[in-house]
């Protein structure tokens, strides 16, 4: 018979699990295709960096830094007291404990949610230094649960996890170049001027980013079975993204956010199946 613990504890992944899917469905059909052990933790993943990151990009008129304060204290008091009555922090805290991941992770990832709260001239360095933070420590903390205790295996694929989050999020601000402009005022690459974004910038940053996916290509086939599919259906779904918007000019894409139809997602799919079926990824 479940107990009340247990019983909380299972609502409280059910809570994460609807976050992912209310807020992605890409990243919820990826997760589907994990070893049923591997995806209530991910979704646990999900929940904490999707709540962080609403404070600062969608929390309009309310002290956002206030409230990434007070969330940052919430997410180690959960960790120290092994329980949280927010059931987002719940989970986390028992997915970092569960799967030994890195305070550091957690740090770097906070920080660069309050670097949203501040206007920043881009350079070289806080470009790369937000990048770590927002995107690569996801997939760090993502690898842990994958690996599941081998840390030589942890080692071996790190490098290539933080190449894959590094692409993910730069593909992310190359389609939201006009939106994060017109909506945040911002524009993440360095040295570029939104009002002057030409075709060959466009096309530096397009080969920073295939540099990127292809150094992370050389993890997804070394990854654990159970994770393979959903990490390598991910990838896929955003080196096909990156193709389209290599298509369109720089013109067109200051102008309108570029995507990937449903019914192409669903072709990349059932392709990504047959091939990890057939161990030909």
């Amino acid at each position: 018979m479940e107990n009340n613990t247990d019983l909380y504890s299972r609502s409280c992944y059910e809570c994460s699990q609807l976050v992912t899917n209310r807020y992605s469905t890409s990243f919820s059909l990826g997760i589907k295709l994990f070893e049923q052990q591997l995806r209530m933790p991910i979704y646990a993943i999900y929940g904490f960096v999707r709540f962080a990151d609403e404070i600062v990009d969608t929390f309009h008129g309310y002290n956002k830094e206030a409230l990434l304060k007070r969330f940052r204290a919430d997410t180690y008091q959960a960790l120290d007291d092994k329980i949280s009555l927010n059931p987002i922090l719940h989970t986390f805290q028992q997915v970092v404990r569960r799967y030994n991941i890195e305070t550091d992770l957690i740090d770097a990832f906070l920080d660069s949610m309050e670097m949203d709260l501040e206007d920043y001239n881009y350079t070289p360095a806080i470009y790369n230094k937000y990048i770590y933070g927002s995107a690569e420590v996801v997939g760090l903390m993502c690898l842990r649960i994958f690996c599941d205790g081998n840390n030589e295996q942890y080692q071996s694929l790190r490098q290539a996890a933080c190449s894959l989050g590094a692409a993910f999020q730069k593909v992310n601000f190359l389609r939201d170049i006009k939106s994060d402009f017109e909506e945040r005022g911002r524009v993440y690459f360095p040295g570029i001027d939104y009002h002057t974004f030409s075709d060959q910038d466009k096309a530096d940053i397009e080969a920073d980013i295939k540099q990127d996916f292809d150094d992370a290509y050389q993890g997804i086939i070394k990854l654990p079975k159970g994770a393979r599919l959903g990490v390598y259906l991910a990838y896929v779904y955003y080196t096909n993204l990156l193709k389209k918007i290599s298509r369109e000019s720089a013109a067109k894409l200051a102008d309108q956010r570029i995507r990937v139809s449903d019914g192409r997602k669903f072709l990349l799919l059932c392709n990504s199946a047959i091939r990890h079926r057939f161990n030909i990824l």
